[in-house]
């Protein structure tokens, strides 16, 4: 099934454009708890009932996020809007650090219930932290609230990674899985990516020594205007505080960017040159003012373990959890639930290479592997086209509805 144009509706009922959004959903938030302290925020956007046919109506299906984004990855355009016009029940996760499941939250918690804070509370997490504890937390919750033994998944970039690696698993968890731009073998075929990989220790030795020579300096300085105060009986002020390599400022790199584009915009020679440099966005494939909200509004920290633990799977050429030794890429011939791999013709992290393996392993009766033409990484959320990878999720959704419970018993749909 392929979606209808803008403004065309063969059934003569409203098109998604026809809708207003907020008469879509009711919008609540909910807590989940993780086993190791964290309390994480779930947005959910549950569908309202419409004089059209809503063909998923009170399906639940959890949306993850990727690399240092949050839930604004998925409402900066109108991805919710098009899954909530087919009736899907979102619910949206924040993994720890990013959004709404902040550091503030924890210490606010941890004030009201007379409880320490999470010991990794200073950026002390990794992917194998997010795949052990956020994700375990979300899958529960959005059954527990659901009262369903099985719901659906979606993950872009890292949120469809953990999907995978969670797929693997818990079969018994999913109807059916998304991924959007999301790599089974990171950096394959990508040579900046493995440029970057191996260029990383050696760029975070030399993050290190700068801020320990700063660190000296500012500790000299403090020392030298101690000693003077004690001449003059002045207050020499608390100690500098030491400066370390915790997290990557992403938000902040990303609001910088997002004042750029403005300059960019009203010149047309800086935007046709910001059009032919980017890497992980396509400019023409979405509104502007969608993209410089997400970049103001959608960009997190992302803790130092995580990127080097991204680097060290480019390294090696593998997707571990290393504190349990569980192998994602091995576990990809055990999903067995359906599931649509959806990814840009131009993107250089989730490319026909570098997804290939989950696609080939995958045993799914139910297994699209599609490539949106025009697009990169992170427009496939927000873009022009998301209306066709919104009908491959009702697709899927609509299959394994009318399969619920059947073995597979014919050849795979591909």
């Amino acid at each position: 099934m392929t979606a209808p144009a803008r403004g065309e509706s063969p059934t003569g009922h409203p098109t998604v454009d026809d809708v207003e959004f907020r008469a879509l959903y009711k919008k609540t938030k909910y807590l989940v708890e993780t086993a190791d302290g964290w309390s994480l925020v779930i947005t959910r956007y549950r569908p309202v009932p419409q004089a059209f046919p809503q063909p998923l109506f009170g399906e639940p299906m959890l949306l993850v996020h990727g690399f240092s984004q949050n839930r604004h990855a998925w409402t900066s355009g109108e991805f919710v809007k098009n899954l909530l016009y087919f009736g899907l029940d979102i619910h949206i996760l924040e993994l720890r650090g990013h959004g709404k499941s902040s550091l503030e939250l924890q210490h606010e918690r941890a004030a009201k219930f007379g409880k320490k804070p999470p010991p990794d509370l200073q950026w002390d997490w990794d992917i194998d932290t997010y795949f052990l504890y956020d994700l375990p937390a979300a899958v529960a919750g959005v059954r527990r609230i659901t009262r369903r033994e099985r719901i659906f998944y979606c993950g872009h970039s890292m949120g469809g990674i953990l999907g995978y690696g969670y797929a693997g698993i818990h079969h018994d968890h999913f109807d059916g899985i998304v991924t959007i731009g999301s790599p089974a073998e990171l950096g394959k075929g990508s040579l900046p990516l493995k440029l970057l990989a191996f260029a990383g220790p050696g760029l975070e030795l030399s993050v290190d020594a700068a801020l320990g020579g700063l660190n000296l300096q500012r500790s000299a300085a403090h020392t030298l205007g101690a000693w003077a105060a004690r001449v003059t009986k002045k207050d020499p002020g608390a100690a500098p505080r030491k400066l370390q390599y915790r997290y990557l400022p992403i938000d902040t790199w990303l609001k910088l960017a997002a004042d750029a584009l403005g300059y960019a915009e009203e010149s047309p020679v800086l935007s046709l040159i910001a059009n032919r440099i980017t890497w992980l966005t396509r400019w023409d494939r979405m509104s502007m003012d969608n993209m410089r909200w997400l970049l103001k509004e959608g960009g997190e920290k992302e803790p130092r373990k995580v990127v080097e633990q991204f680097l060290r799977w480019i390294r090696a050429g593998e997707v571990v959890c290393y504190r349990t030794g569980y192998d994602f890429q091995r576990g990809f011939s055990k999903i067995k639930v359906p599931m649509a791999i959806i990814f840009g013709d131009l993107d250089p992290l989730a490319s026909l290479k570098s997804t290939s393996s989950v696609y080939r392993s995958a045993r799914s009766e139910y297994l699209l592997w599609r490539p949106v033409k025009g697009n990169s990484h992170i427009e496939l959320t927000m873009g022009h086209d998301i209306r066709q990878i919104c009908y491959d999720i009702k697709n899927l959704v609509e299959y394994a509805r009318t399969h619920r419970g059947r073995s597979p018993s014919l050849p795979r749909i591909r």
